[in-house]
């Protein structure tokens, strides 16, 4: 559990990782050299592309990174797979094996050589929309159609990809990359080695509103902004809102999946992960190196403290003081309690049943002792 895994995804990335690799025809020996395993079978097996290894064929590399896809490592027609090094096997695997510390770093490792198969060159397109007062830094790239406002900074080797759009005064460091149609809004800042993928919308107004005496709602207005700091990825249309006053806040090295809420005046601690579907309500501060499943739902105004772990669709309605809590469920509750709880609500009949017999049982019991 808490295990963030999408193998499907990963099978993905892995065609784009040896998008270069296929036509080269590389050896088992020459991947494990790259990415430091090592080989436990015939290392000059010839690799000329991915598959997934439920549908691995011969001349292939996959990968096995979550235990419970471990019984296809014995039937896998893939000529190489990916296993952690401490993987043992209970019968007989045709597949040349590479082990490594950790199977999904050293896809990443193969993926930063590998996927850049998109090449960009440094400067301004004709169709960009770039403010005489914005200061752009060195050897940034900046698409077409991009919008940049008076005000904002942009920061040596960025890319803003097409149709971005970047208000006034917004601050963006270095090593940046702004996919196709992300919005930020005025006056939020984003820090260095962030990546923002499409149609995010950072700074847009938090949802704040009052009723007047005839019951009408009036809005409030947001007057602060969004805080990204460095090393920060943000998934596909992940809404971030603005501050009511101050700032919403997503610290360093935050990591935050698809399709995500993050309300006005929340803070997301450092290296907190959170998954797709997830909302985060107002005025709540997520604690560091958190593990957030999708489907969460945190009401506003609580802590959750560093370390939690919520499990998928929980939903978390009071505050976390204590750290490395384990959470499943709505309301949610210790992780093991819950599993527990849950245990009996599945024999709720028979478990009702079986008091009532008791009671009956009883009732006679009672009546004979009437009778002496």
């Amino acid at each position: 559990m808490f295990y963030i895994d999408n193998s499907s995804c990963y099978s993905g990335y892995l065609i784009q990782v040896l998008y270069y690799l296929c036509p080269m025809q590389v050896t088992a020996g020459q991947i494990a050299d790259l990415i430091g395993g090592v080989i436990d079978g015939d290392e000059t097996v010839i690799v000329n592309g991915p598959s997934r290894i439920e549908e691995g064929l011969s001349g292939t590399i996959t990968f096995l990174g979550n235990p419970k896809y471990t019984e296809y490592i014995y039937t896998t027609n893939a000529s190489v797979v990916l296993v952690d090094k401490d993987f043992t096997s209970n019968k007989p695997v045709n597949p040349t094996l590479i082990r490594v510390e950790n199977v999904y770093e050293s896809l990443a490792i193969l993926m930063e050589k590998f996927n850049s198969n998109i090449t960009l060159s440094p400067g301004i397109s004709k169709s960009a929309s770039v403010s005489s007062d914005a200061i752009i830094g060195q050897n940034t790239f900046i698409d077409d159609f991009v919008i940049i406002k008076p005000g904002a900074r942009i920061g040596d080797n960025t890319k803003i990809y097409g149709q971005v759009f970047i208000g006034d005064n917004v601050s963006i460091g270095n090593n940046v990359t702004l996919y196709p149609g992300v919005k930020v809004y005025h006056n939020c800042e984003i820090g260095n080695n962030t990546m923002i993928h499409a149609n995010v919308v950072i700074g847009s107004d938090g949802f704040g509103f009052a009723r007047d005496e005839e019951g009408k709602y009036k809005k409030i207005p947001q007057t602060g902004n969004v805080i990204i700091e460095d090393n920060v990825e943000i998934g596909s249309n992940t809404v971030i809102d603005r501050a009511s006053i101050g700032s919403t806040i997503i610290k360093e090295g935050v990591k935050l999946d698809n399709l995500i809420q993050i309300a006005h005046n929340v803070t997301v601690g450092q290296n907190t992960a959170i998954a797709a579907l997830t909302a985060v309500a107002g005025s709540s501060e997520v604690g560091s190196n958190c593990m957030i499943g999708g489907q969460v739902g945190i009401s506003g105004h609580i802590q959750i403290a560093d370390g939690t772990m919520i499990q998928g669709q929980s939903g978390v309605t009071s505050s976390v003081k204590g750290p490395n809590a384990k959470l499943y469920g709505t309301p949610a509750i210790e992780f093991q309690s819950y599993l527990k709880s849950f245990a009996y609500f599945k024999k709720l009949p028979e478990i009702v049943q079986q008091i009532r017999d008791i009671q009956t049982s009883f009732d006679i019991f009672k009546e004979k002792q009437k009778t002496k």
